[in-house]
C-alpha cells in the first residue's frame, strides 16, 4: 500500500476486528460490503480503495481474514492502494457500460465463499451498502449462492462510523481548513458577470493547491431563485448584484469531507431578504448551543422546531437541523424528530440550517465534533452575513 492516509493501518485492522464482532453478535456468517465511485464510504472505510468507474465490495467473514473485491480494471490500483493483502477480481463489479473483458479471468462468489469462509457452511450473508448493491451482483449472489440467505444488514458496520477517532477528526480539522481557504478566494474573485461554475472553478483550484484530494460533495453556488433549491447544482447562470448567492463549498482529505456554506450578496440584500438570512444565522447558532453528549437527538429537532415556531419562522423551515458528516458529507445518522439515538463525544455533524422563501432560499453550514460540554466548530471563520 502506498501511503495515501494519514488513518493508520492498525486502525484498519481495528475496524475489520470491531465489524466482525457485530457480525457474529447479528448470528451472521459474513458480509458483503458494497461501494460506488459517488458512495465510497463503507468500501474505503474498511479497505482504504476508492473504486473509479467501477463498484467495488469487501467480503468479511465473522472469523478469518477479509478480501477487497473489484472490477476487471482495478486490481492493480487495488493492490496499490487498499491496506488488504487479499483481492479479488469480479466481473460483476464492472463499470455500467458493461465491456465483456474478453480473455480476463474472473472469481465468482462460489470461490469466494470457499476460500475465505473457513468454518463450516455459510448460512446468512448480510449486506451492508443495500442501497448502493447493483443488481448484477445482487442476481449474481441468487445464482451463485442459492441456499445463502441474503439479509440488510448496514447496521452492523454503519455504527462503527459514528464515533470518530483521534485521525479522522484530524482528516476532518484538515478537510474544513482547505473549505475555509476556498470560501476566502471565492470571496476575493467573485465579481458580477461571473457564472456560477467559473466561481465553482475557483474553489477547485484552491482545493487541490492546499492538498484536498477531492470535492468533498458537489460544490454550491447559486445566485437568485436558485437558492431556494435545498438540492441543485450549479449552472451558467450570471452571478448579479444585490442578490443572495449561495456557498457550499466542501474539501475532502483522507476520505473525510467537509463542507462551509453560507449566503453572500454583491451589495445591500433587500431588507425582506437580509431579515430570514440574519435569523438563519440565529438558527444557526441556537442549534448548536443544543447540542451536549447524553441529550436525545430527537429532542435536539423538537427543541430547534418549536424555537423556529416561536420566533414565527415555521413557514420558511424546510429540514433540519443537523446530519452526521464523515467519509460522505451527508451519513448516518441523521438528526429527525424519529431518531431513537443519544449525541455522543466525538460525534460529528453538519450544523445544516436551511430557509427558504418563494423566491430565495439560504442555507448556513459548518461542521462540529462533540465534545463533552459541547461541541468544536470545525469551522467557525465564515460565520457572519457578508455583503461585499
Amino acid at each position: 500500500m502506498m501511503n495515501t492516509t494519514t488513518i493508520s493501518k492498525q486502525e484498519f485492522y481495528d475496524r475489520i476486528e470491531r465489524f466482525q464482532s457485530n457480525i457474529r453478535a447479528e448470528g451472521l456468517d459474513a458480509c458483503l460490503v458494497h461501494a460506488s465511485e459517488s458512495d465510497m464510504a463503507n468500501v474505503r472505510y474498511l479497505s482504504e480503495f476508492w473504486p473509479t468507474f467501477e463498484a467495488a465490495a469487501v467480503f468479511v467473514p465473522a472469523e478469518g481474514e477479509a478480501v477487497l473485491i473489484v472490477g476487471p480494471e482495478s486490481d492493480h490500483h487495488a493492490a496499490r492502494r487498499s491496506v488488504f493483502k487479499n483481492i479479488e477480481k469480479m466481473l460483476e463489479y464492472r463499470e455500467s457500460a458493461e465491456p465483456e473483458c474478453p480473455g480476463m479471468e474472473f472469481t465468482s462468489f462460489k470461490d469466494i465463499a470457499a476460500r475465505y469462509f473457513t468454518k463450516g457452511t455459510m448460512k446468512k450473508l448480510g449486506i451492508v451498502g443495500w442501497s448502493v448493491t447493483t443488481l448484477p451482483v445482487y442476481m449474481a449472489l441468487k445464482e451463485q449462492l442459492p441456499d445463502v440467505e441474503l439479509v440488510k444488514a448496514d447496521q452492523t458496520l454503519l455504527p462503527l462510523r459514528f464515533i470518530k477517532s483521534a485521525d479522522e477528526l484530524a482528516s476532518m480539522r484538515k478537510a474544513f481548513a482547505i473549505s475555509e481557504l476556498a470560501v476566502e478566494a471565492i470571496l476575493n474573485e467573485i465579481k458580477p458577470g461571473m457564472t456560477e461554475l467559473q466561481v465553482i472553478g475557483i474553489a477547485q483550484r484552491e482545493i487541490y493547491k492546499h492538498g484536498g484530494e477531492y470535492e468533498g460533495h458537489a460544490l454550491y453556488c447559486f445566485c437568485g431563485e436558485s437558492t431556494k433549491h435545498a438540492i441543485s447544482r450549479p449552472t451558467h447562470n450570471k452571478i448579479v448584484k444585490n442578490e443572495i448567492i449561495q456557498l457550499n463549498i466542501g474539501a475532502r482529505v483522507d476520505g473525510y469531507s467537509s463542507s462551509v456554506g453560507l449566503p453572500i450578496s454583491i451589495g445591500p440584500l433587500p431588507e425582506r431578504k437580509r431579515k430570514l438570512v440574519e435569523f438563519g444565522l440565529e438558527a444557526h447558532f441556537k442549534t448548536m448551543e443544543m447540542l451536549k453528549p447524553g441529550i436525545p437527538a430527537a429532542s435536539v429537532v423538537k427543541d430547534y422546531e418549536a424555537w423556529v415556531k416561536s420566533r414565527g419562522f415555521e413557514k420558511y423551515l424546510l429540514y433540519g437541523p443537523c446530519h452526521a458528516i464523515g467519509m460522505m458529507e451527508v451519513e448516518q445518522p441523521w438528526m429527525e424528530s424519529t431518531s431513537d439515538y443519544d449525541l455522543e463525544k466525538n460525534m460529528t455533524f453538519q450544523v445544516d440550517t436551511f430557509f427558504y422563501d418563494h423566491d430565495f432560499g439560504l442555507r448556513w453550514e459548518n461542521g462540529v465534533a462533540l465534545t463533552d460540554g459541547g461541541v468544536e466548530k470545525l469551522s467557525s471563520k465564515f460565520m457572519k452575513f457578508m455583503e461585499i
